[in-house]
């Protein structure tokens, strides 16, 4: 059912944001269920907080939509993998609401936090003072019988090499050793680098590209109901949540949909009723297809509002 009189009911109030986040760049999936099948969708965290995350994905989701995560926080082994809800949605970048996180998911974020704001906090140990000399009766030398043990000590005289024992042909091989293993390890970080820094260059130029407001398509039209449903060709009904059934919730969930130039929904976002309901709405809204809708003889991206009714 498609109706028009449903009332919209609009956040206008200050941020609901009650703990801080912190900036963090690490890979993030997150997967939606559409029609019963899993979609698994790639992205990249952008913040990361004890209630929520912002993530830059390889594909669009619509407020409300209750998707998983899976999240690895550097130096740790295990991911995190909790169900949220999108918040906050512009092009590719989502704010999403953790709804089962556990306390121990918490205390690794926690941790995580606190490991940031005490990195570089620490300070470096003073440098201990060279012990003044003694002679064998124990008073102090003076200074040229100290210069002459220390150059003793640590200059000793060079050996011929016919003379070298095999204790030098060994330290001069356990030297070349070192060498080969420092060389290894810096050709193993310049590549780690390099594709750091491929991976990072991509997500920014990905990013760089939401920043242009030619990139989303807008609406050209305010299309009303009655006119998109004469050219509704394909239509799924919404499952109605059987937990919301057997609480006997009901109700008309009306959303704004922006129909593109092939009469696809491009997206949409709920403006009223419970969660769930509007879940199941948007789930099925977004396999609905229209008839282009033409303005001069060329199809245009149009919006509408439309509203979809559950009752037993």
């Amino acid at each position: 059912m498609i109706a028009t009189n449903a009332q919209a009911r609009e956040w206008s109030g200050p941020s609901r944001r009650r703990v801080p986040r912190f900036q963090i760049k690490s890979p993030t999936d997150v997967t939606v269920l559409r029609s019963g099948v899993a979609d698994k969708v790639p992205g990249r965290s952008v913040n990361l907080g004890e209630r929520g995350m912002a993530v830059v994905l390889a594909g669009e989701l619509a407020n409300g939509e209750s998707v998983g995560l899976e999240l690895s926080l550097p130096q740790s082994e295990n991911p995190i993998r909790t169900r949220a809800v999108v918040r906050h949605q512009d092009g590719l970048r989502c704010g999403f609401e953790f709804l089962e996180l556990s306390g121990q998911q918490r205390a690794a974020i926690r941790d995580w936090t606190k490991g940031r704001k005490e990195e570089g906090d620490g300070e470096a140990e003073p440098p201990k003072a060279m012990p003044e000399p003694v002679d064998s009766k124990g008073a102090k030398g003076t200074t040229e019988e100290t210069a002459k043990a220390q150059e003793i000590r640590v200059f000793p005289e060079p050996v011929s090499s016919d003379s070298a024992s095999p204790f030098h042909r060994g330290g001069a091989g356990m030297k070349a050793g070192n060498i080969g293993r420092t060389a290894f390890l810096a050709v193993a970080l310049i590549m780690a680098l390099l594709f750091w820094w491929r991976w990072n260059r991509g997500w920014e130029q990905l990013e760089s590209g939401l920043r242009h407001p030619a990139a989303v398509e807008k609406p050209q039209l305010q299309v009303p109901a009655e006119e998109m449903e004469k050219l509704l060709v394909h239509r799924v009904e919404p499952a109605f949540p059987v937990e919301a059934r057997q609480q006997g919730v009901q109700g008309v969930i009306a959303l704004d949909v922006v129909i593109g130039r092939d009469g696809s929904v491009m997206s949409m976002r709920p403006l009223n009723g419970p969660d769930a309901l509007a879940q199941a709405a948007m789930d099925a809204l977004r396999w609905w297809k229209f008839q282009p809708y033409l303005v001069n003889g060329k199809p245009v991206v149009v919006e509408s509002r439309m509203a979809v009714e559950f009752k037993p």
